[in-house]
């Protein structure tokens, strides 16, 4: 129904009207759109490297012998399983510039207040933050999972031949868990395409569109205008851009083995 749509004019209240490619035209056409597209680019190159910095810095801490260990994995992976409105809403009341908590902290050490959502160049980054912080315990899990597999015996040598803690880290962690890696940054990649109820919640997309998601614009266009033709247009095309992002990966996988 959806790509019979593409071909469409349809408000949902009138019978559809046939457009022919009308629709793709207006797209290539469509500023806000591509921005829309960048706004979206800006939040991985942003969120992915934080993501994977703070997933692996964890997964390393926890994956040493420290008390209360078990206790620390759990509170990790809390914010996953609590719904992304409740975690957004909570952020949201950080984020005040005037009674937020950040802004307070920032306070007692005489740093002016930042307008985390009320700047178009601090909005982006901190969706980017909270979004790190809702989803790096799954992450965690991930490269938990890839360091217990790492052999002791390689760490044991190591020691013998006098390596410091960075050299393991470097020489030893990194190339072993390197499958890990890639697959934490294709779920990471996907999972920020989906961009949604971040940029809805915190900021329906301002300011000045500086957080509007592809994925927010898309679904403005079908339920707020009832443009629904050109929202499944919009919907097909941003598919298609995510599908070849994850075939690039894929062979980029293939390639290194």
């Amino acid at each position: 129904f959806s790509f019979i749509l593409i071909f469409h004019k349809w408000d949902v209240y009138t019978p559809m009207q046939w457009v022919g490619l009308n629709n793709f035209i207006r797209l290539f056409q469509d500023n806000l759109f591509w921005q829309a597209i960048l706004n979206t680019l800006m939040f991985l190159f942003i969120h992915i490297p934080l993501q994977i910095i703070v997933a692996l810095f964890f997964a390393v801490l926890l994956n040493q012998k420290i008390r209360a260990r078990g206790f620390f994995r759990a509170a990790y992976f809390m914010p996953v399983i609590i719904s992304g409105v409740v975690v957004s809403i909570l952020w949201q009341q950080m984020f005040s510039q005037e009674t937020g908590v950040l802004n307070s902290l920032l306070s007692v050490i005489n740093i002016p207040k930042v307008p985390w959502l009320n700047s178009p160049e601090w909005a982006m980054p901190s969706i980017a933050i909270m979004a790190t912080w809702k989803n790096v315990g799954f992450y965690i899990v991930l490269f938990l999972a890839g360091l217990q597999t790492i052999p002791g015996y390689l760490y044991e040598s190591a020691d013998i031949d006098g390596a410091t803690d960075w050299q393991k880290f470097r020489w030893i962690t990194l190339p072993m868990i390197n499958s890990t890696m890639l697959l934490v940054m294709i779920l990471s990649t996907i999972g920020g395409f989906s961009l949604f109820i971040e940029p809805y919640i915190l900021t329906g997309g301002g300011p000045m569109n500086s957080t509007l998601s592809a994925m927010l614009y898309i679904y403005k266009q079908a339920f707020y205008f009832n443009r629904m033709g050109y929202a499944a247009t919009l919907g097909f095309f941003f598919a298609f851009m995510i599908l070849v992002v994850v075939l690039v990966q894929r062979k980029v996988v293939e390639q290194e083995y």
